[in-house]
């Protein structure tokens, strides 16, 4: 009976100096995990909080919010003779106007074909799509031969939340899942906005459409002042550039 009791007590603390043992790896942040292995206990993972003061992830953010004052859409005066609906792309200054007519413009920031992909002319939208797929064309691929031969729409596909299509060419106004390009000559020839203002932009556009895309070297500034008069480029006229692809 006395051994029987006894080795009760002896388990009893037994059990006690184990609690005590996951109490202390509980409270102790500074215990490692070959610590914890060497008393013989798997580590305890600890959960992790963000600091108070960090920030959302930028995808979660507004993409306005994330672009310089300039490149952020807003409503500008602008002296054309364009009709209401027309979209004119200002290469030069990386911007895109939609005309509201009465002298007033809504401007986007965009991002416009990096050097030697630039190009001028007068299109119209031919076809819109939300979430398009991407089918890289051959002159891409030929160039860059790692690109995936298809790619299903969704926020990890370079064209987008909205794509607009220009005439016939490979051209196309659309999206992009990398803010950081808005404002830059980077694409091979497609015109990009951030997800929140091409679908903002999609919202208003009309197949047929009406786009004028100025030369690289004719800027155009539009102000609450006095700006520069844009006039048509000769009507049906073609995108005058290398037959490269739409998006990079």
């Amino acid at each position: 009976m006395t051994n029987l009791v006894s080795g009760q007590r002896c388990r009893a603390r037994r059990t006690a100096s184990t609690i005590a043992i996951a109490a202390a790896l509980l409270l102790a942040p500074g215990m490692t995990a070959s610590h914890a292995q060497s008393l013989g206990y798997a580590p305890v993972e600890q959960q992790m909080f963000p600091p108070d003061d960090q920030t959302a992830p930028a995808a979660s953010q507004d993409e306005d919010s994330l672009l310089p004052d300039r490149l952020r859409r807003t409503i500008v005066t602008l002296d054309t003779r364009e009709a209401p609906g027309t979209i004119i792309i200002d290469t030069a200054n990386t911007y895109l106007y939609y005309v509201l007519g009465g002298g007033r413009a809504l401007r986007y920031g965009v991002g416009v074909g990096r050097e030697g992909f630039t190009w001028s002319g007068v299109q119209t939208v031919s076809r819109k799509a939300e979430w398009p797929d991407w089918h890289p064309p051959a002159q891409m691929i030929a160039r860059q031969p790692y690109l995936p031969r298809f790619m299903a729409g969704g926020p990890g596909n370079p064209l987008g939340a909205r794509a607009m299509y220009l005439g016939s060419s490979e051209y196309r106004i659309h999206g992009t899942n990398d803010p950081t390009t808005i404002g830059r000559f980077v694409s091979s020839g497609c015109i990009r906005l951030t997800n929140e203002d091409v679908s903002d932009l999609f919202s208003r556009v009309q197949v047929g459409t009406k786009v004028v895309v100025l030369p690289k070297n004719a800027s155009l500034q539009a102000s609450a002042g006095r700006v520069p008069r844009v006039t048509s480029l000769p009507s049906g006229r073609q995108a005058m550039s290398l037959p490269v692809a739409a998006v990079n």
